[in-house]
């Protein structure tokens, strides 16, 4: 089993998640989150006041899935929330070694 874990814009949450969908994710959790990489931040005004804004807002997305999956998941997440921008984000997938529901107590891809 693999753990596909995304840092996006907000803004790409809808795209992404059709796209998901369409292939046929039945689950994922979704988080907002904040960071920053390259952009480092950015300054607005503020009722006159100039402020940083040191961390920016972004969408986490985590989804199990089986082994054969990853690498098509990584491709759609990654192309759904493709703008060619700097802070359009990043995708990695992580060896997950067991999982359990609890509610039924099922192991492994069963769980999933």
């Amino acid at each position: 089993m693999k753990l596909v874990t995304a840092i996006i814009q907000p803004d790409a949450l809808d795209d992404v998640q059709l796209a998901l969908i369409r292939y046929g994710v039945k689950g994922m959790t979704v988080s907002e989150v904040s960071g920053y990489a390259r952009q480092r931040g950015h300054r607005e005004v503020y009722r006159g006041e100039a402020i940083t804004v040191d961390f920016i807002l972004k969408v986490k997305l985590e989804i199990l899935c089986e082994d054969e999956e990853a690498e098509a998941l990584l491709s759609i997440i990654a192309g759904a929330a493709r703008t060619g921008q700097v802070g359009d984000g990043k995708v990695w997938v992580t060896p997950v070694d067991t999982v359990v529901r609890v509610r039924t107590g099922e192991l492994g891809v069963a769980a999933i």
